[in-house]
């Protein structure tokens, strides 16, 4: 198989993985969706559960002070009753003295459970209104789950069609490097880029000279040294390409070494230069 046929079959197989790998991505987050709605639920719930603990526990205390209330209105009653039968200062006083002490039980236990009576209500209230929306939120979710479960099993028929045509690219492709693309592009979602006027259009980096030259030559199966993508040449049209200081000059990465190599040795033969004359004139100063 000629590069050209290889490439070609690259690129196609580059938009099969992106958009396989896209749904792959939408199917496993999918749940997601449905989390916050899940967790509102939860809350409603626990919520719900607090509200009727803290309604049972008003509902007693009510209670009691409705019985309280009614020991207290029987012993007003009783010592009002008893009036009519006194014989006596001193029974009138015991007599007056219970009515009194009632009466102030019987104000004290009703103000008390006219406030417990109101917050009973109010729980009451609050409850129905936090099942009405428990019930709105579990239709809601249901929903939604339905909605979800039908969107998934469109991806995943997609996702079937897919993989057809993916089995259908991929024969007489090098499975090493098959292997590769897969894992670029699921990272960057492109595999494969144009070279264009020695620049790769992936990252945007000027390539070696050298390098460059391999890609337009296209005899095999280059990867970017910057973005590891696979590379193609793709020609420019003359007023498009643009200026990079001469690509020819510009070497290898391997020359800008050496290059940089032989400055240092030439900056190290000059210091060594300069030592040496150092040396020379101190030793004619100390002559003298």
């Amino acid at each position: 198989m000629v590069m050209t046929e290889v490439f070609d079959k690259l690129k196609a197989l580059q938009d099969v993985l992106a958009e396989k790998y896209s749904l792959e991505a939408k199917i496993k987050d999918s749940p997601k969706q449905l989390s916050s709605s899940e967790e509102l639920l939860v809350r409603l719930r626990k919520e719900f559960l607090e509200t009727n603990t803290k309604y049972e526990e008003v509902k007693a205390e009510v209670g009691q002070f409705q019985l309280e209330l009614e020991e207290a209105e029987k012993s007003r009653e009783s010592g009002e009753k008893g009036m009519d039968n006194i014989s006596t200062h001193r029974e009138y006083e015991a007599l007056q003295k219970q009515i009194d002490e009632a009466s102030a039980k019987e104000g004290e236990v009703r103000k008390s459970l006219q406030k417990k009576e109101k917050e009973l209500e109010e729980l009451n209230e609050k409850l129905r209104m936090t099942e009405e929306t428990i019930k709105m939120q579990e239709q809601d979710l249901e929903s939604n789950k339905a909605n979800l479960d039908k969107q998934i099993s469109s991806y995943k028929d997609e996702l079937k069609e897919l993989e057809k045509q993916e089995k259908e690219i991929t024969p007489g492709l090098d499975t090493e490097i098959v292997y590769k693309f897969q894992r670029i592009i699921q990272r960057n979602r492109e595999g494969i880029v144009a070279v264009r006027n020695g620049v790769c259009s992936g990252c945007n980096m000027i390539l070696p000279a050298q390098f460059a030259n391999e890609v337009h030559e296209g005899e095999s199966i280059l990867f970017c040294p910057y973005c590891s993508r696979i590379l193609y040449h793709e020609d420019v049209d003359a007023d498009e390409a643009e200026d990079y200081s001469s690509l020819e000059e510009t070497g290898t990465l391997a020359d800008f070494d050496e290059e940089f190599a032989d400055e240092s040795e030439d900056l190290a033969e000059g210091e060594e230069r300069e030592e040496s004359s150092d040396d020379e004139e101190k030793s004619i100063a100390f002559d003298e």
